[in-house]
């Protein structure tokens, strides 16, 4: 897990981020959620803190944590493992 740049920035992209922000109990919640996840299966991962990004954190103020996967947002809140790894795994054969 590292903060790194959101997508549009030069680095290359991973299939999933968690953007996160400090002090945030639903996102310490999170991180262990999706590095138990993305980790199992071997999914790369990174988190963003929104608090380097503001654009990230106005848009999503009320929403954080937020996964993102594949650029998609797909959950915020609370982030179920169940649905997280069902939305790595479809379409893999």
């Amino acid at each position: 897990m590292t903060d790194a740049q959101p997508r549009g920035s030069s680095q290359p992209p991973v299939p999933v981020e968690l953007l996160v922000k400090d002090g945030c109990h639903l996102c310490a919640d999170a991180l262990t959620v999706v590095d138990e996840v993305c980790g199992r299966l071997g999914v790369a991962w990174r988190s963003v803190d929104v608090a380097h990004h503001p654009e990230l954190a106005e848009r999503h103020a009320e929403e954080i944590p937020v996964l993102l996967v594949d650029g998609v947002q797909r959950d915020f809140w609370r982030i179920d493992p169940s649905r997280l790894e069902r939305l790595l795994t479809a379409g893999r054969a």
